[in-house]
């Protein structure tokens, strides 16, 4: 059974995190346009990929394609970026697993913005609480409203709480920070507040959240 999917971008594998985690046979691997090149040429077994490749020169996608089994092609003119086309292939394949996005920082600032609010997307919500974005500094998730519990990442030093639309009575109950059902009107980043034990809990009674757990360079 597959319990995580992880998509890799097209971002410098320099900005990766540790894979180490998701080195079993319960992961699925999917590659999106460069990142299925960097996927492989890091050793990691990529059996589906989708994009339009055209970061890609054309030795490059002949080397790339003799290695996957179900690789699919679209035209660079589309509506859908390379990683959605990613998640939606998770999804249909996969249903159940959570969805991890990699090389999806850093680079592009447009590319950051547009993997950064993928999950709001109305197709993408019924999943937005398995969908992770992580990278050697970071690591987001994303909330509907309700009362969460967020468990400490051993490596990571601050804590954001980001509303993503605007937000109400958010209470943050344990973090160094708190605060007591706060409304915010617009999207706002809590940033750099931090856990005072191995979990901090927190709740909203509407809008989107996400979460970071990140630390220095």
């Amino acid at each position: 059974m597959i319990r995580d999917v992880v998509i890799i971008g097209g971002g410098q594998p320099s900005d990766w995190p540790s894979l180490d985690f998701y080195q079993k046979e319960s992961t699925a691997w999917i590659g999106v346009d460069r990142g299925t090149l960097y996927g492989l040429k890091a050793g990691l077994p990529i059996k589906e990929a989708v994009g339009d490749f055209d970061s890609l020169n054309e030795s490059e996608w002949l080397w790339v394609k003799e290695r996957v089994t179900n690789i699919e092609r679209c035209r660079a003119e589309k509506d859908d970026t390379d990683m959605e086309l990613g998640v939606l292939e998770a999804m249909s394949h996969y249903p159940d697993a959570n969805i991890i996005l990699i090389g999806a920082t850093g680079g592009r600032l447009d590319h950051y913005l547009s993997n950064l609010w993928l999950p709001l997307q109305e197709r993408f919500m019924p999943v937005i609480e398995k969908i992770s974005i992580v990278d050697k500094l970071n690591s987001v998730t994303y909330f509907k409203p309700g009362k969460h519990v967020i468990q400490k990442e051993n490596d990571k030093t601050y804590l954001a709480y980001i509303c993503l639309t605007p937000v109400t009575k958010l209470n943050l109950y344990d973090a160094k920070y708190t605060l007591k059902d706060v409304d915010f009107s617009y999207p706002r980043s809590l940033s750099s507040n931090e856990f005072v034990g191995e979990t901090s809990t927190f709740s909203f009674a509407t809008g989107v959240m996400s979460v970071i757990q990140t630390r220095d360079e």
